[in-house]
């Protein structure tokens, strides 16, 4: 049986296939009762997310993925609960994220041509649908030229981090993604977190609220050790699918990771006690 709670969802407003409310219809008529949209770099999916979740009688949560530069590579900060208003610090430095990301993939298409691989920047654009253009939209905009026959083989032969049109891409580091996340009224956790659990307790004492223990890759053994983590830095967890869509991301369906709904309030009484209300 599907889980009732996904904590981890993408939309077509970054990397993911399905517009916000499909997305939200679709975890509707899976069961689910609680989810979060946590699109990377952009909060542009949530008002429509949040509209559909009022008429499908289900509870969203408002959320972002921030990606996080550190010395041994990357972290990725969920941040659950943030304002949308379009002064927040937040809202400002996701806007130059998307910035960043779209001079990023003009110079990814550039390296392409570079190397006689021709993908139109028009299409790209189309196929992103929402404001944070990624990797994965000239994945598929390849695939749609017949430059390759599946996104995986894009990422393989040209996107790769050491690929031939990788461009690195801006980031800012973990201590400023978990101060804008709270400065917009939000919880941090810290999304797919076993590459990076050494780095854990340096972050809980930059002001980490929570690790993503429930993950569709995490093994039961993996989850208990995250939890017991969490528990010795009195951190919460959540959990979720990393839901991309159809056919993207190993395939993953909203639900499909077993997260226990008495996270879902550890989450709210986290937000009570960092900012106060109900």
């Amino acid at each position: 049986m599907p889980s009732r709670v996904d904590l981890h969802i993408h939309t077509a407003c970054s990397d993911g296939v399905l517009s916000p409310k499909d997305a939200v219809e679709r975890a509707s008529s899976l069961g689910l009762q609680i989810i979060a949209i946590t699109d990377h770099d952009t909060l542009a999916g949530i008002p429509s997310a949040l509209d559909t979740a009022r008429e499908v009688g289900l509870e969203c949560i408002p959320g972002v993925e921030i990606s996080c530069e550190m010395a041994k590579g990357e972290a990725h900060i969920l941040g659950y609960f943030v304002a949308t208003d379009e002064d927040t610090a937040l809202s400002v430095m996701l806007a130059r994220f998307r910035a960043a990301r779209l001079e990023r993939a003009q110079e990814i298409l550039r390296k392409l041509a570079r190397l006689g691989v021709t993908v139109d920047w028009q299409e790209v654009q189309h196929i992103a649908g929402g404001e944070s253009v990624g990797r994965p939209h000239v994945a598929r905009a390849l695939v749609e030229r017949g430059h390759v026959r599946t996104v995986g083989e894009a990422f393989e032969r040209y996107l790769r981090r050491d690929g031939p049109a990788y461009v690195p891409r801006f980031r800012v580091a973990p201590k400023e993604a978990i101060r804008l996340i709270h400065d917009a009224g939000g919880v941090a956790v810290l999304a797919h977190p076993w590459d990076v659990a050494d780095i854990v307790e340096w972050l809980a004492g930059e002001g980490l609220d929570g690790l993503e223990a429930y993950y569709p890759f995490y093994a039961a053994a993996m989850t208990a050790q995250l939890v017991a983590i969490a528990e010795r830095l009195g951190l919460i967890v959540t959990g979720g699918s990393d839901f991309h869509g159809p056919g993207v991301s190993a395939d993953v369906e909203m639900g499909s990771v077993d997260v226990p709904e008495c996270i879902v309030e550890a989450l709210h009484e986290r937000r009570r006690m960092l900012h106060g209300g109900g």
